[in-house]
């Protein structure tokens, strides 16, 4: 029975390989987004959106120009944007894998 080729299951989940051995998992596709800039980025910026949209409002003579629905809106913009990231991000970089 021949061994699998450590270098052609680096990024491979547990399972079986074509030949039907087990291979192991060497890598993860990239950082938790927890670790990332990105995601604190993200927050803060649906907390300033959501900030901005309360504090704007009607005063005397003038429309609120600034309404919830633009807010929430942006929050789905800025979500859009975030996602495409964290792809980008899985697309290309690998994570060591420590097993936890």
């Amino acid at each position: 029975m021949a061994t699998a080729n450590p270098a052609s299951t680096a990024g491979h989940r547990t399972g079986d390989d074509i030949t039907g051995q087990r291979t192991r998992r060497l890598s993860t596709e990239t950082k938790s987004a927890l670790k990332t800039t990105e995601f604190f980025v993200y927050i803060a910026s649906v907390a300033a959106v959501l900030i901005a949209s309360m504090l704007v409002g009607t005063e005397e003579g003038h429309s609120d120009y600034f309404r919830a629905d633009k807010a929430w809106l942006y929050i789905v913009i800025l979500t859009v944007g975030y996602m495409i990231s964290r792809g980008l991000a899985k697309s290309g970089s690998r994570d060591h894998y420590d097993g936890s």
